[in-house]
């Protein structure tokens, strides 16, 4: 059975991940890239469908416990775990080296104290746990092979297989160091090099080293934009720029129920508002990389934008059901491929343009096809801004006036103006002035109740969205505006939880909702971080420091955020770790900063 989502633990090399549980578990990865089939699922069906776990060998269930501790090591990417067993201590080191040739996972045991008996029990299943592969040696090396796809694995420690997995027995005693290695390779091609993992775990380290240094902010919640940052680097796919929003599919939003979503590609919402927390933090590579990715993905059709695309800009991402696998505690259906790739969400014109703007206002080169998408998207919304759309949380039901969706669009027209007033681009300013404020005009009479004192979800709802906390984030009004304090408010008394945090919009349980989806959900981060945004611009300081900090405790003990925080049963719950997550930490962080309360 899987671990708790928050009792995993992420390696990765910024083209694929993998995530490791407490008791030394390798339980999902996908090779060779994040949208690849997993080798490894066990994490969304059972042992059967794939896992490796490394540790002391415990009797005869192959089931070491959890690690006494674990941690990263320094601002890097490479875990370690220590185990302190009845005969001594023990140290595990997993990581992935950036790539530079085979996709590769290295885990490297070293005896700490004592003579530690140990057990590697490696399961690999292809296609996401259907496909047994043939398991051989080749002069002296194990590997798997299933249709186009071979895994090598490379240990001095001797092998053998049993029940279709490949165990190795061995003790480690002090300074023994005894490395694991496997490393992917298509099946019609000549095997991998020989793996060399002391000197690989040097770069590594090295690699996130250099990395970190150009971080540039140094105030009091370094640790966590840190390892917020690092998370996002590690969610980027270095050979396009894309990012994607998780690296795991269907993890549930409601344990036992059906929300359960691939989210392995690159959102335009979640990647622009990526993109602007790097801009803000020193990493403008990353920012070039991310708007050359775009202007490629959209390249030739605009007009037709999607919300997300594949990692190097596919457009199909149709979804399928694996109906092999029963779900991440029995949450079904498992699905791959997102369905909502060709919904209709207006707001991502005004994401994508902000980020488009905060590249051009923070200095990062002059690009004139950025410039002339930027014009074209706004051609598109003169046309298009007043329709119903889907909106931002990708509803499956009606289409309706999202505000929010409104607001963006107002966003997108408003950063373009100032393009063109800086002199950079040209347009038809005055049109654009009008459409503007037409747009501002529309959203304050139909999306705005007067009664309550308080925008809503939709016009002519009476439903709150907590995308709403984003009115004076944008710019669209100023924090001091009565009508902004008024859905602060509203929003902290009909959509907060017990514990403060907020939850995305009023689901409705057994019966389909606005979202026309079953069950319900938990408070959502970003939106949590978002509230904590607000009452700081309200002047709300102190509230909006214990909130933010009352969020930082829900992370992991390696600093890591899923989706959403189910209140009932005080877990992460949703795809893990999550992008939307922690790039408003990063921007909460900023903010509270800035305010000079903390000492910055």
């Amino acid at each position: 059975m899987a671990g708790r989502i928050e009792d995993y633990a992420l390696i990765g090399d910024m083209q694929t991940a993998a995530l490791v549980c407490r008791d030394g578990s390798l339980d999902w990865l996908c090779l060779p890239r994040f949208d690849s089939h997993a080798v490894f699922a066990g994490l969304l069906g059972t042992e059967d469908h794939g896992f490796w776990r490394l540790g002391p060998a415990y009797g005869t269930d192959d089931k070491p416990p959890a690690a006494d501790r674990r941690t990263y090591r320094g601002d890097s990417l490479i875990l370690e775990s220590e185990w302190d067993t009845p005969r001594g201590t023990v140290r595990v080191t997993d990581f992935m080296p950036p790539r530079d040739g085979a996709p590769q996972v290295i885990r490297i045991v070293e005896g700490v104290s004592g003579r530690v008996p140990m057990r590697s029990a490696l399961r690999m299943r292809f296609s996401y746990g259907r496909i047994t592969p043939w398991v051989h040696k080749v002069d002296g090396r194990t590997v798997a092979v299933a249709g186009p796809d071979s895994v090598w694995l490379d240990t001095p420690a001797e092998t053998y297989g049993k029940n279709l997995t490949t165990y190795s027995d061995f003790t480690v005693g002090p300074g023994d160091r005894i490395a694991f290695t496997i490393s992917w390779q298509p099946s019609h091609k000549e095997p991998p090099s020989l793996p060399e993992p002391e000197a690989s775990l040097e770069a590594t380290s090295e690699f996130w080293r250099e990395w970190v240094e150009h971080c540039t902010y140094h105030g009091p919640y370094r640790e966590a934009v840190i390892r917020s940052l690092i998370t996002l680097k590690a969610l980027t796919y270095a050979p396009t720029g894309g990012i994607v929003a998780a690296p795991t599919t269907s993890l549930p939003e409601d344990i036992g129920g059906g929300r359960n979503w691939d989210y392995r590609f690159t959102w335009l919402r979640d990647a622009a508002i990526t993109l602007s927390s790097l801009l803000r933090t020193g990493y403008r590579e990353e920012a070039r990389a991310w708007r050359e990715w775009l202007l490629r993905a959209v390249a030739g059709d605009p007009e037709n934008l999607q919300i997300m695309y594949g990692i190097a800009g596919e457009r199909e991402l149709g979804e399928s059901e694996l109906d092999w696998l029963p779900g991440y505690e029995n949450s079904q259906p498992v699905r791959v491929g997102n369905g909502a790739a060709h919904q209709l969400q207006l707001d991502v014109y005004g994401e994508v343009t902000e980020a488009l703007h905060l590249a051009h206002m923070t200095g990062l080169a002059r690009n004139d096809y950025a410039s002339l998408l930027q014009l074209k998207l706004i051609r598109y919304l003169e046309t298009h801004w007043d329709q119903p759309d889907e909106g931002i949380w990708e509803v499956r039901g009606p289409r309706r006036h999202f505000v929010h969706s409104k607001v963006m669009a107002w966003v997108a027209v408003d950063r373009t103006i100032k393009l063109i007033e800086s002199g950079d681009a040209d347009g038809p300013l005055e049109r654009w002035r009008e459409l503007r404020d037409d747009i501002h005009r529309d959203v304050c009479e139909k999306g705005y109740d007067p009664e309550r004192n308080t925008f809503t979800q939709s016009y002519g709802s009476k439903e709150l969205d907590a995308s709403l906390l984003l009115i004076p984030q944008v710019g669209f009004l100023p924090p001091d505006d009565k009508r902004v304090v008024g859905t602060i408010e509203a929003i902290q008394r009909e959509l907060s939880t017990e514990d403060g945090f907020v939850l995305r919009y009023p689901t409705s349980g057994d019966d389909a909702g606005v979202d026309g989806l079953e069950g319900d959900e938990g408070a959502f981060l970003a939106c949590s971080f978002w509230l904590a945004d607000d009452l700081a611009m309200i002047g709300r300081v102190d509230e909006a420091r214990e909130l933010f900090e009352k969020l930082l405790s829900l992370r992991n003990d390696l600093g890591l955020l899923a989706e959403e925080w189910d209140p009932r049963l005080q877990r992460q719950v949703g795809n893990f770790p999550q992008a939307f997550s922690h790039v408003p930490l990063i921007d909460t962080a900023l903010r509270l900063t800035a305010s000079g309360a903390y000492g910055g």
